[in-house]
């Protein structure tokens, strides 16, 4: 059993795919090719977004929208730390100062109610209010004063935060918001589309997610046309009005006209593995509704998540060896995401976070894990699946 069946959506789209790979090597513009710009313009439409840029990767998306808010150093910027290192890595990359804030028990989303905690001890300085970098009796002291100035929202799973109440307090502190909607494209907030629910949105093409190409590649999306502009002019090297004109400091982060062709080919059939990944998903939650020992995936009213993965919650570090175990001796792959918090990981060591400051991203890392997730799963395959959850 796969845990993402991509091959059976290359065999459905082959001759498709085919066509649009054989449309670029024919035309030859492999880079910033016309391909790359109906994307653009397709999936601006879909999103609902006045503007849509393609870039690199995922990781380049988020990049690019810290660029474009000339984030750097002395900057604090609130994220989540039950998330992929690149949330968090972007910013750190600029000099700028992750602080962490953790998640609901209910979404595995950014707490709203942690976030205006953790924006009122940066705005004084003062990590009894709520944990700051660099703030341990005996450590290397506070650091000087944070300016607080966006927040890195994150749509863990396919499942977009609650965007009402972390956009009204970001707009009382004058922040600016950041969708990380790697995992989401495609889901809904109260009607409206993810990648649309900031001032930025970006999301990734890693073949995994929802709509992934094959290799890497991402996209902002933006309604603000100085921020369109400022992206556009990021990710080739901060050029102006002409190839030989820089009029910023920027990157080589395009993305590229193969990829951007295979996304068209994908996007076509991809409303109806939205619809199919729904059908899965509560399959899925009946199955496993019998299973006091393990928690389903929660989601709220007027969300809709795209089900980027299948995340369970088991009772326990060792209850989820026992299970993850069972499904392996059935040749039944299983994930965890993510095994370690961000503030724990070796790379933000600096930062001085210690465990228990984000107690239930640590306690979550020690039970989740996912089971196999995607639009071509059988009935029968998650019946199996069910049935030796059921039985451990």
């Amino acid at each position: 059993m796969e845990f993402i069946d991509l091959a059976s959506q290359q065999t459905r789209l082959k001759q498709k795919l085919d066509d649009n790979i054989q449309r670029v090597l024919a035309h030859g513009k492999y880079v910033m090719g016309p391909e790359v710009l109906e994307l653009e313009k397709q999936l601006a439409g879909y999103v609902g977004a006045r503007h849509a840029i393609g870039c690199a990767s995922g990781t380049d998306a988020l990049l690019l929208a810290l660029l474009s808010y000339g984030v750097g150093s002395g900057d604090a910027i609130f994220t989540t730390p039950f998330t992929f290192i690149a949330t968090a890595e972007v910013i750190s990359l600029l000099g700028a100062a992750p602080i962490f804030v953790d998640i609901e028990s209910s979404t595995f989303n950014l707490d709203p109610t942690k976030l205006k905690l953790a924006v009122q001890a940066v705005q004084s300085n003062d990590p009894s209010v709520y944990p700051l970098p660099y703030c341990r009796p005996g450590g290397r002291g506070a650091l000087p004063p944070l300016r607080p100035r966006g927040v890195i929202t994150v749509d863990l799973f396919g499942l977009p935060a609650d965007y009402d109440r972390l956009n009204a307090i970001s707009s009382e502190n004058d922040l600016f918001v950041i969708e990380d909607a790697a995992q989401s494209f495609g889901a809904e907030y109260k009607g409206n589309k993810a990648c649309a629910l900031g001032h930025i949105g970006c999301t990734s093409f890693f073949p995994a997610k929802p709509l992934g190409c094959y290799g890497d590649g991402g996209m902002c999306f933006t309604a603000d046309d100085s921020l369109n502009e400022t992206i556009r002019s990021l990710r080739v090297h901060g050029q102006g009005h002409h190839k030989y004109d820089h009029v910023r400091i920027g990157i080589n982060g395009r993305l590229d006209t193969l990829q951007a062709a295979i996304l068209l080919a994908k996007f076509e059939i991809f409303p109806e593995e939205v619809e199919l990944r729904q059908q899965v998903a509560q399959r899925y939650s009946e199955l496993l509704a019998p299973c006091s020992g393990i928690h389903t995936p929660s989601i709220p009213a007027g969300y809709l998540s795209v089900w980027a993965q299948y995340s369970l919650l088991a009772e326990s570090e060792t209850h989820r060896t026992a299970l993850q175990q069972k499904l392996k001796e059935a040749g039944i792959p299983t994930a965890i995401y993510y095994p370690k918090p961000l503030h724990l990981q070796t790379a933000f060591a600096a930062l001085g976070y210690q465990k228990g400051d984000f107690p239930i991203s640590e306690d979550y890392a020690t039970r989740i894990f996912s089971v196999p997730m995607h639009p071509y799963l059988q009935a029968a395959q998650q019946e199996s699946i069910a049935a030796i959850l059921r039985r451990v």
